[in-house]
């Protein structure tokens, strides 16, 4: 199992699309001091201001940035041949893919806190002298929602992974992710009362505010979720997704 790890580590970091997909990411802590500067200008005229927190409003760049970081882990061996080699130097399957998984989730719950933390204190250091919401909670309160996004981050690569197993097309496992994160949440919205609040507090996106008990009222009212609830169906989308990638890796010769 070391010898996977340290394998799959290698591999990982080599490769230029990795730091492509951090890259992407990182735009997170830039795009979030621009963001801070522009609703602080707009404080300076109104006296006051209710805005998003860039660590809040800029999620959906990190998660995807990341995921791609997943699917591109296996899918890219495909691409290229070289699962054939991962398989020669590991055959057991149960081994290789765990060794993927743990190397992925690793990396893509570090680099997520570290870009969210970053992204946190650059917003409140631009924003210290202004009247913003984000800018009047302490860092105490917000901790809890900054490790529930990190790990709906590193969720996000982990389904990559496995949907770049059981797909083996990186066009596929991405169009999946999205329609998990954009598409469905929009759907769910159209069905019939309660329905919608109840598809809704299982889909992706609304998981997160719930791991940390935001009420979320405008959107779901009383089809909410209980943080352990919330934290069990966020963790249900990876291991769904690497079982179905791990039972079809098992079946097919390649």
């Amino acid at each position: 199992m070391r010898a996977a790890l340290l394998a799959e580590w290698l591999k990982l970091r080599s490769v230029t699309s990795t730091w492509h997909a951090m890259g992407a990411a990182a735009l997170m802590a830039v795009l979030g001091v621009f963001w801070t500067l522009y609703v602080s200008d707009l404080a300076e005229d109104r006296g006051t201001l209710q805005a998003a927190a860039p660590e809040q409003g800029l999620l959906p760049l990190l998660q995807m940035s990341l995921t791609v970081l997943g699917v591109l882990a296996v899918t890219s061996e495909y691409a290229t041949g070289m699962i054939r080699a991962s398989l020669t130097v590991v055959p057991r399957r149960s081994t290789l893919l765990l060794a993927k998984a743990v190397v992925v989730g690793l990396a893509t719950f570090t680099a997520a806190h570290v870009i969210l933390l970053v992204t946190y204190s650059a917003s409140r250091l631009i924003a210290h002298d202004h009247r913003l919401g984000f800018n009047e909670t302490p860092l105490a309160d917000d901790v809890p929602m900054l490790l529930a996004a990190g790990i709906s981050v590193t969720a996000l690569a982990l389904v990559g992974l496995g949907l770049g197993i059981a797909t083996r097309s990186t066009a596929g496992a991405l169009i999946s992710v999205v329609v998990l994160l954009f598409v469905l949440p929009g759907v769910a919205a159209y069905l019939p009362a309660p329905w919608n609040t109840r598809a809704a507090s299982l889909l992706l996106p609304n998981l997160v505010p719930q791991l940390v008990g935001d009420r979320l009222s405008s959107r779901l009212g009383d089809g909410l979720l209980p943080p352990w609830a919330a934290l069990l169906g966020l963790l249900a989308y990876p291991v769904i997704a690497l079982v179905a990638g791990f039972i079809l890796l098992k079946r097919r010769d390649v």
